[in-house]
């Protein structure tokens, strides 16, 4: 990770498995170790896939950030759930020129909160702000990101 004034710069990167087939890729995730990492295009079949494909990698990284800004919010008043699950589903269609694009990314967070407390921190959370977005919501770099238009810039070495 390499931190410029307000930027910090994360590289990542995926090589083709040489041992499988021709669309599942290693992830790379830098300093990170992870042992096993593998984005699998190739597979339609779920009980097959050695790993997620990339919409289901972008749902999980949506989903996982809005989860943390959720207890982050809390964990400012020193409060916690009892429990937590969330989950995500995308919805994948063609656009008007015919390819299939992430059309759009729908999140469920279900804290089970019991104290009365935590109860009306978590509320607090969940107000709007005058951009009519949740409050804990602003504190999410990935699903902001996405919302706002991530710049992509593409260079390929031949």
């Amino acid at each position: 990770m390499i931190i410029i004034s307000n930027e910090i710069k994360t590289k990542v990167g995926i090589k083709l498995d040489e041992f499988e087939s021709q669309m599942i890729f290693k992830c790379n995730l830098g300093n990170m170790k992870v042992k096993d990492c593998y984005i699998d295009e190739e597979h339609h079949e779920e009980v097959d896939m050695l790993g997620p494909n990339p919409s289901r990698m972008l749902a999980l990284g949506v989903l996982g950030c809005l989860s943390a800004s959720f207890i982050f919010c809390l964990k400012k008043r020193n409060m916690k759930v009892d429990d937590f699950r969330s989950d995500a589903e995308v919805t994948i269609a063609r656009n008007e020129k015919g390819f299939l694009r992430i059309k759009k990314i729908d999140v469920n967070i279900e804290p089970k909160i019991e104290d009365p407390e935590t109860l009306k921190r978590a509320k607090q959370c969940l107000k709007a702000t005058k951009d009519g977005v949740s409050f804990f919501e602003q504190y999410c770099i990935v699903t902001q990101s996405v919302r706002a238009g991530v710049e992509v810039n593409v260079n390929i070495e031949i």
